[in-house]
């Protein structure tokens, strides 16, 4: 076994920023910084359920990573499976832990989503448009979670349901991109089984539909710090309109990476906004 593998297996990167996402959402919701010691736990439990949630994955992946990412730790032989498994469920059970020295809620919601990150890498991964559904819910309960673990949910639902609905968009960019490949490894994606154009109409419609929830905000009182969203609502309905003309693997490959950007900035919108609610 290789030590760094049981560091790598986690995607320590991708985990510090979710942790920090479940910061921003506390923030938000507060409209202040939670403080050090609260924001260190949720920090903890994000990043703890993050990782829980990518070794999950490889675990049910192994066999076509072999093939596909033979380079990642469980395929290469960096840790067993079996290793890699026990691992995963003590730091779910540490995170746990941590979630309920928070509050119960903050308990009860961490194990939901932990639940379901096992259920995903389980059952419903390879499942048409079901699998797009729990990624973003996942990805959209993140700052929702800062938020319930102070007690508060304020501007951070409107930062969730945002980003629920474009990561939606995002996903099934993202798989009419890969659909050569998914069709080739006998995959049952959205746009295998409706077809490319299809699915791309759909992945349209949830990028409208957050560019519609993006003004809810306003109507709540956000502050001018806001403004930035302007910018984000361009670059999504840019996105929407090239698949839209366009609606092949090359564009929407291009439109899924504008939408990350266009993800990262909402998310500064929306804190800049919160700590400017009084303007």
């Amino acid at each position: 076994m290789e030590l760094k593998g049981f560091l790598e297996i986690l995607r320590p990167a991708n985990c510090t920023v979710a942790g920090l996402v479940g910061i921003l959402g506390a923030t938000v919701a507060l409209g202040s910084f939670p403080g050090y010691e609260k924001s260190l736990m949720i920090f903890l439990v994000v990043f703890l359920g993050c990782s829980w949630g990518n070794i999950i994955n490889d675990y049910f992946d192994y066999e076509i990573d072999k093939i596909n990412r033979p380079t990642r730790p469980l395929p290469r032989g960096a840790l067993s499976k079996k290793a890699a498994l026990v691992y995963g469920l003590c730091l779910a059970a540490l995170g746990l832990l941590v979630a309920y020295m928070l509050n119960l809620q903050a308990f009860l919601f961490a194990f939901g989503a932990y639940l379901l990150m096992y259920l995903y890498a389980w059952k419903f991964k390879p499942t048409p448009f079901i699998g797009n559904l729990i990624v973003a819910t996942l990805t959209g309960v993140t700052p929702l979670y800062g938020a319930i673990a102070v007690g508060k949910i304020g501007l951070a639902g409107y930062l969730a349901l945002c980003a629920f609905l474009v990561n939606v968009a995002r996903e099934i960019f993202k798989d009419v991109e890969d659909i050569e490949g998914d069709m080739a490894h006998g995959a049952k994606t959205l746009p295998i089984v409706w077809g490319v154009e299809k699915a791309s109409k759909l992945g349209v419609l949830f990028s409208v539909a957050t560019v519609i929830a993006s003004f809810l905000p306003v109507k709540a009182g956000i502050g001018l710090g806001y403004l930035p969203i302007i910018a984000v609502d361009g670059i999504i309905l840019f996105s929407a309109y090239e698949v839209l003309k366009d609606p092949s693997p090359i564009t929407a490959g291009k439109a899924q990476r504008k939408l990350k950007i266009a993800i990262y900035l909402a998310v500064f919108s929306f804190l800049l906004g919160s700590l400017t609610k009084e303007v």
